[in-house]
């Protein structure tokens, strides 16, 4: 009895097709669970009284640490309500326009990230500057010219720092004070926050591990806000 002969590329076919799928798998209980896990939320969190029920059994809601409002001045001259920001994925971080130092670096990673989410509407940056006294409404507007902020994408806003410095500390939970010298001691981090106003990482801005983490993160944020979305239609 003659034997039947495949050919060989008829052969790899039926390999990749048995394959195909039980890689698929591996992927997605190797890598999906770690890449697609939901991000913490900083902050105090309180038991509601409210409930939702999940089959059959009632589960308190939590209430989250959210970031309460306050006026600042924009580089137009305009009042913005931090609240107004409410609904977007936001990237915050605390500048003075005269630092030769930390703030550059951190603007050119801005400009990355914003060249890498331009087309993406849910995601906006936030400068807060720490020097009230010196970055008037003139030398910001400047300022935000020659870095390439444009609002409705890079915020650059100011307000009275004895408003600011205790909104700072007390609710993003980082430190900022004005030294001696005339200087101002801040954060160096950005501070991820979702469309609720709640804090969702802390991303160390000069660290080029930090920001391909806050990268990745900011999808997983994206997906979840998308995900909301979804569910309300």
């Amino acid at each position: 009895m003659s034997k039947i002969k495949f050919p060989l590329y008829k052969v790899l076919i039926l390999i990749t097709i048995l394959a195909v799928p039980g890689f698929l798998y591996y992927l997605l209980q190797a890598k999906g669970k770690n890449r697609y896990k939901p991000l913490p939320i900083y902050g105090e969190k309180q038991v509601a009284s409210t409930f939702k029920t999940k089959r059959g059994v009632k589960i308190p809601d939590t209430i989250y640490h959210t970031i309460p409002n306050l006026k600042f001045i924009s580089v137009d001259g305009d009042s913005i309500n931090f609240n107004s920001l409410k609904g977007d994925l936001l990237i915050v971080n605390f500048f003075y326009s005269s630092d030769s130092l930390i703030t550059p670096k951190v603007n050119q990673v801005i400009s990355g990230l914003n060249k890498e989410f331009e087309n993406n509407r849910l995601i906006k940056f936030v400068s807060i500057s720490v020097d009230s006294k010196g970055d008037n409404v003139e030398i910001l507007k400047n300022y935000a010219k020659n870095i390439g902020a444009k609002s409705g994408k890079w915020e650059i806003l100011n307000a009275d720092s004895t408003i600011t410095y205790p909104w700072i500390r007390n609710q993003f939970f980082v430190n900022v004070l004005e030294n001696k010298e005339g200087g101002f001691v801040f954060s160096d981090k950005f501070i991820l926050l979702d469309a609720e106003l709640r804090i969702r990482g802390y991303y160390v801005a000069t660290s080029f591990e930090e920001i391909k983490r806050l990268s990745e993160e900011l999808k997983v944020l994206i997906t979840e806000e998308l995900r909301k979305i979804k569910a309300e239609f």
